[in-house]
């Protein structure tokens, strides 16, 4: 199973991303080097949305969408 998600930084920006063992990929955001250069500087981050998609295209594909979104759309989908 892959996963399209949203975190949400200390800073209040939003970073989107998709990964195949979500768990593992939030510690890295909060704790490692792994974790993506943008959420290296902006945590702690928490995770605000996930979607489970089968293939990781799909996943990709999806975050890509999400990515397109404006930021209002972006907390609309969050908070529903």
């Amino acid at each position: 199973m892959h996963h399209t998600y949203i975190l949400e930084c200390a800073d209040k920006t939003l970073y989107i991303g998709s990964t195949n063992d979500l768990a593992k990929r939030l510690h890295q955001h909060n704790n490692a080097k792994a974790g993506a250069k943008y959420t290296r500087g902006r945590r702690p981050v928490t995770l605000a949305y996930s979607e489970k998609h089968r293939t990781l295209a799909k996943a990709r594909a999806r975050e890509a969408e999400l990515k397109r979104l404006t930021r209002e759309e972006k907390l609309q989908l969050i908070h529903r």
